[in-house]
């Protein structure tokens, strides 16, 4: 009989890119997971958040808003509107008039006029309240705000009165303006005081620099000329002899700078060529030295026309060579006396040069010397100049600020728009509030659930396990599964089972190994129903199986048969009945039952026996596969005992219920007893797939299979089942022997 068929790989969840062996990356359908998963508490969180802040928002009372707008401008002829004009200035003054508003001093008044504190006693139930609390109620509605670049301000009282918004938003624009036109009125009768006692002062001191200018203007001899200005004929006529003067210096220089640099070329010319060079420049002064050179010339040329017919010693030769001579000294002397002549000539401009310099600061001198004398006079005109200036400009002031008084300071203050009881409430905006409500609820449930996520340290997934414990996943086993041989052959559940059943055929290492137990850190994890239904797909396959319910603490394999716990194992191990009188048949084929038995006052003497041992010995002869239930194996040392003495031990760890922690030490205990080959690997039970994608290539396709197999099936092709009255599947059960 061949026990054995293909095994089915379970996949294993790719990794993410870039990801390492220790550490994965999460990926976003991760955090998909677990929104899908702690979906109640999320959604919880959300009903919480929005039914509170929707029952707030209706309860609290409707308040209405009413606005005042007003035109806000500096006070005209103001004597800082200069200084405070323009950028930031404007700002500052715009934010100091908005806080005005507000002052204590503009709300207390309203609240006096319009008995305030007594209204907000009313809607308090209280019997009086002071001006102070109800300055601080009545600050807290009020808003104002300026219109960008605009003269616009905008007051926005909130009150749940409407009418009484409007009230009290009129009533502060009219106590705001009433307190410019008062502090105007202070400021113009303390300005013009001011003024025109500086005024009075500038005036004497006018009088007083006027008398002082007439005294020195006598004392020195000043002349008035029509405009009563101030004549002073002596600097004037020392200026025109300097102009004069620096005009021919001027003059003298430019003609001395050009004899000088002739006198100066002549000088650096060759001796023979200086008689040309004279002429050359100045041809009208030099007529005589001219003459004398086309005579030379004239005797050279002539000499030169008698050399090659005659010699040095002819008549005609000496006598042009006399003549040549002759006209030669004649040219020296004149050369010589004309440059001695332009040599006199540069330093006479030279000399007038020094003459006309020394005369202009003789000249400068002495208008200097008139000028320190009319100096007293000239300070103490300009003094007057200014005194005047200034006390005209003070007059001006007064001009301005006795016209802007009789103007009045109310056209600082315009109100555009009066306040209007509001048409509904403002606060609170219902709508916005759930809308924050809604969003707030989301995100506060979302954080809450990876929060839990975060503190929840149980087993999640196969990766998990894999390195948590270091152990590889044998199988894993989906929610709500019951006893397959109630759901039937073609139970969507059977296929997890059967990969289980082949990945433990191909992960024992003595193919003789024949004894198995399921054991479990805690209690509730599903370990009794995976061994009832693990051992149902080995009989399924044909084995012969045996599945005993060693759980001597809390037996419940009977109850999944619906038979009786009263004669099982326990009494075979006391030796009260005989194997073939405790061991039952079940609806399954191929697959015996043997329950508990009466329980005993210590199951750890009964299982820590030599008849226990002996007993696993004769059923592995009997059958293919025997199977022993196991109470959980933190806290109690049956687990412990049957892990040791069984061929084969698995591990089932239910889907985020315990911690990590208490897994891994029940694994270390099996391993501990039993050494690492008997421990074959985990199964993952209650996997919720339709929740948890996670896990849906695992196993959730077979749901899909067999439902679309279930639903194409005709009634008329379902093989007909034997029910009872109650409807139910029949399961009759007998003694094996």
């Amino acid at each position: 009989m061949d026990y054995m068929r293909p095994a089915t790989a379970l996949p294993v969840a790719p990794a993410a890119p870039g990801a390492t062996s220790g550490e994965q990356k999460l990926h976003f359908l991760d955090y998909w997971r677990i929104i899908r998963i702690r979906k109640l508490i999320i959604l919880a969180v959300f009903l919480l958040v929005v039914t509170v802040v929707t029952a707030v928002t209706f309860a609290l009372t409707p308040r209405y808003s009413s606005t005042v707008r007003m035109i806000v401008q500096k006070d005209l002829f103001d004597l800082d509107v200069m200084r405070q004009s323009g950028g930031d200035n404007d700002i500052i003054f715009f934010n100091t008039q908005i806080a005005l508003m507000k002052s204590r001093e503009i709300l207390e008044a309203v609240i006096k006029q319009l008995k305030l504190n007594d209204v907000y006693a009313r809607r308090e139930r209280v019997p009086e309240l002071t001006v102070e609390v109800a300055f601080d109620i009545l600050n807290a509605n009020v808003e104002a705000v300026s219109d960008r670049n605009t003269q616009l301000v905008s007051l926005t009282v909130l009150d749940s009165d409407k009418a009484l918004a409007a009230d009290i938003a009129n009533r502060i624009a009219t106590v705001y303006k009433d307190y410019r036109a008062q502090f105007r009125e202070q400021k113009e009768r303390s300005g013009l005081d001011t003024l025109k006692s500086q005024l009075k002062e500038m005036q004497a001191d006018v009088g007083a620099a006027q008398t002082n200018l007439d005294q020195l203007r006598i004392k020195l001899g000043i002349p008035m000329d029509s405009a009563n200005t101030a004549m002073f004929p002596v600097q004037t006529v020392a200026a025109a002899q300097i102009g004069r003067l620096e005009q021919e210096l001027s003059t003298t220089k430019q003609a001395y700078t050009r004899l000088s640099t002739m006198v100066q070329g002549l000088i650096d010319t060759p001796s023979e060529e200086l008689p040309q060079r004279l002429v050359a420049a100045s041809p009208g002064s030099y007529q005589e030295l001219a003459t004398l050179n086309s005579q030379f010339n004239g005797a050279e040329l002539r000499r030169s026309t008698l050399n090659p017919d005659y010699g040095p010693e002819h008549p005609d030769v000496k006598k042009v060579v006399i003549a040549l001579a002759k006209l030669n000294e004649q040219i020296n002397r004149e050369v010589a006396a004309n440059m001695k002549a332009l040599k006199s000539r540069v330093e006479e401009e030279s000399s007038v040069i020094k003459t006309t310099e020394q005369n202009i600061a003789e000249l400068r001198e002495k208008q200097s010397k008139e000028v320190n004398k009319y100096q007293p006079f000239v300070v103490a005109q300009r003094d007057l100049a200014n005194r005047e200036r200034m006390r005209d400009l003070l007059q001006m002031q007064i001009m301005q600020e006795e016209v802007g008084a009789k103007m009045g300071s109310s056209r600082a203050v315009f109100v555009t728009d009066r306040a209007i009881p509001g048409m509904r409430p403002v606060k609170p905006s219902k709508k916005i509030n759930v809308a924050l409500g809604c969003v707030f609820g989301l995100l506060l449930g979302v954080g809450l659930a990876f929060f839990i996520e975060y503190l929840d340290t149980s087993v999640k997934t196969i990766d998990d396990v894999e390195q948590a414990l270091g152990t590889a996943v044998l199988g894993v086993i989906p929610q709500n599964v019951t006893a397959l041989f109630k759901e039937g052959p073609d139970s969507p559940h059977a296929e997890a089972y059967r990969v289980l059943r082949t990945n433990i055929l191909f992960s024992r290492k003595d193919p003789g190994a024949r004894t198995m137990t399921v054991v479990s850190g805690g209690a509730g994890e599903g370990k009794s129903t995976t061994i009832f239904n693990l051992a149902t797909v080995f009989a399924q396959n044909g084995a012969r199986v045996l599945i005993v319910d060693s759980d001597l603490r809390r037996p419940s394999l009977h109850k999944i048969l619906g038979v009786s716990n009263a004669m099982g194992l326990t009494n075979y191990l006391l030796r009260q009945n005989k194997m073939e009188e405790v061991v039952q048949t079940t609806p399954v084929p191929g697959l015996d039952f043997l329950p508990s038995g009466k329980l005993p006052s210590s199951s750890v003497g009964v299982l820590n026996s030599a008849a226990m041992r002996e007993f696993v010995q004769e059923v592995r002869s009997r059958y293919d596969f025997v199977f022993f239930d196991s109470p959980p194996i933190m806290g109690v040392s049956d687990a412990s005992i049957l892990a040791a003495e069984v061929d084969m031990a698995i591990l089932v760890v239910q889907y985020r219920k315990y911690p990590q922690q208490m897994t891994l030490r029940a694994k270390q205990m099996v391993e501990k007893i039993g050494g690492k080959d008997r421990l074959l690997g985990v199964v993952l039970n209650n996997i919720n797939i339709s929740q948890d994608s996670y896990y849906y290539y695992y196993s959730g396709y077979y749901y899909d299979y067999y439902s679309k197999s279930k639903d194409s099936e005709s009634d008329s092709d379902k093989p007909a089942k034997d029910k009872d009255s109650s409807g139910k599947a029949s399961v009759e059960l007998k003694k094996k022997y």
